[in-house]
């Protein structure tokens, strides 16, 4: 089961990797919440390690948290909600952008609602007293939201009784409701959410003076990633291959081609798998 899991997230597309996630998340965090009910064990405070405290202090001693908390929700009608948002606003931006902005986009919008929300808890009168824990999609979610909106502000959404509507107008909607919700309740959230759209826009706005924001943001994943897949050289000396094994390896590999092809011409491109798929690419042109 575990296999088949990792086999559908590798084979997913990045919209739904983010959602894959998110919901992983959200299991383990149920299943810590299960635990502490069980062995009534208090200090099995999860969402304390994964979100990010409204004081600075503690954010120093946990900065894993301002991307964890993210990819973080509580309860089932939180999820529910930001994927589906998430899924509507990603799909739209897809059709603009590469899945790589897809990610830096939910990571930075995710990142300057989380800076919002410490600003205003330690700036203003009636947040500054409160200790409270930022979590949850919403913010990189916002940002994804405001990116479209800014790129194609007359996209229609098709809304069952109210018809098509620009998307421009949803999201004006939705930052105007958050404003006047904030004295309402949960105002971290309502905040956090300005600064999402807020990078969203900014996204829009350099991206068509020819600027891309969210570079800093891939150089710095990708030279972290770049630690993670280091490797030691070493040197290797291969023996010539005789003239038989190269005729062997030349028809075992057009017959695992002609295998692939087979399945292309029943099944479509899409049926094969990555692997399959990589090993098409590198090998076509040897034959």
């Amino acid at each position: 089961m575990l296999n088949d899991l990792k086999n559908r997230y590798r084979q997913a597309s990045p919209l739904y990797k983010l959602i894959y996630i998110n919901v992983a998340v959200f299991v383990l965090v149920q299943m810590v919440h299960t635990s502490s009910f069980l062995f009534q064990n208090s200090s099995m405070d999860i969402i304390s390690i994964l979100g990010v405290s409204s004081k600075p202090q503690e954010l120093l001693s946990k900065p894993w948290s301002i991307i964890t908390y993210m990819f973080t929700h509580s309860g089932l009608m939180h999820i529910l909600f930001n994927l589906m948002w998430l899924y509507f606003a990603g799909q739209i931006f897809l059709q603009y952008f590469t899945p790589k902005k897809l990610y830096n986009i939910y990571l930075l919008g995710g990142i300057a609602g989380a800076a919002t929300y410490l600003i205003a808890y330690n700036l203003f009168p009636a947040l500054t007293e409160q200790d409270s824990q930022l979590i949850g999609a919403s913010a990189s979610v916002l940002a994804l939201l405001f990116a479209v909106s800014a790129y194609v502000p007359n996209y229609k959404v098709n809304f069952i009784l109210l018809g098509a509507i620009p998307i421009k107008y949803l999201a004006i909607a939705s930052v105007c409701i958050d404003i006047i919700s904030i004295p309402k309740g949960n105002a971290g959230g309502h905040i956090a959410h300005l600064g999402g759209a807020f990078i969203g826009v900014l996204f829009i706005q350099q991206w068509k003076k020819g600027k891309d924001i969210t570079t800093p943001l891939e150089q710095l994943i990708n030279k972290s990633m770049a630690l993670f897949k280091k490797k030691k050289l070493k040197t290797v000396h291969k023996r010539p291959k005789s003239d038989d094994e190269f005729r062997s390896e030349k028809v075992n590999r057009s017959v695992k081609i002609d295998v692939i092809l087979d399945k292309i011409a029943k099944s479509g491109y899409d049926s094969l798998s990555d692997k399959e798929k990589e090993y098409l690419f590198k090998n076509s042109k040897k034959m």
